[in-house]
């Protein structure tokens, strides 16, 4: 079946609004789609006349909409995985004093779909919807060592102790199997470490990752091994949890 080309350019400038955290210029969105600036703006425009994106008139760059944000919802709150894990993210959230996130694969990164925030003071929050890389977050590198999910092509450096080398990451992946949980140790964000683990069905599918994050303050080198076992633990439960209300 033929695509409908305007409806398929608009969706394009849905996915390229999605990755623009900067925003978007008219510009770069006719240069993406291959088209004349004056065809990007009605395209663009349109989508803005429908609250599916929005321009910010000092810079002139276009970012989603908050109709995106209400159709995420509408999706999220729909997810079995994710009424399923609500139970456990408190638990897990209740255990270890941290925030407790759940996440899953998206458009080769890792997509948080769910979360309960600790009630400390310092806390590491991740906005729901939020869609952070593969190779240096825990919750990313728990879907990369035990699902289906592939390499990044490339692996965009964060910090100084992010791994920026595809067989430095095999190897690492390697141990997170061995052990059974990944860990960020101020990979993806300075002063920010995580520990997940990954969530299968009954297929033995990974289906996401479930996982805490804290300041480096707290989640130590130290503490690591007993926050890692509550992890750990929690995680199976969720995977029964799933295995048996498929």
């Amino acid at each position: 079946m033929s695509e409908i080309q305007s409806l398929a350019r608009g969706l394009k400038i849905l996915n390229l609004l999605s990755q623009a955290q900067e925003g978007i210029s008219n510009t770069e969105l006719a240069r993406a789609l291959g088209v004349d600036k004056g065809s990007a703006s009605r395209l663009v425009s349109t989508l803005a006349l429908y609250g599916y994106a929005e321009k910010d008139e000092s810079t002139r760059r276009y970012y989603l909409g908050s109709q995106v944000v209400s159709l995420s919802r509408s999706v999220l709150n729909r997810l079995p995985l994710r009424e399923a894990a609500k139970p456990f993210l408190r638990q897990l959230m209740e255990r270890t004093g941290e925030c407790a996130h759940l996440a899953v694969p998206a458009q080769g990164r890792v997509l948080y779909i769910d979360q309960v925030e600790s009630p400390a003071t310092l806390r590491v929050n991740a906005q729901v919807g939020t869609m952070n890389p593969l190779h240096c977050t825990a919750l990313g590198k728990a879907l990369l060592a035990f699902g289906a999910v592939e390499l990044p092509k490339t692996l965009e450096h964060y910090t100084p102790r992010t791994i920026n080398s595809k067989r430095a990451l095999q190897q690492h992946l390697e141990e997170i199997r061995q052990t059974g949980y990944a860990v960020d140790d101020e990979e993806f964000d300075p002063g920010v470490c995580c520990i997940a683990v990954p969530v299968f069905d009954f297929r033995g599918k990974v289906v996401g990752s479930m996982g805490i994050s804290g300041p480096a303050s707290r989640v130590t080198q130290e503490g690591l091994p007993e926050l890692a076992a509550i992890v750990v633990e929690v995680g199976k439960a969720l995977s029964e949890r799933v295995i048996f209300t498929r």
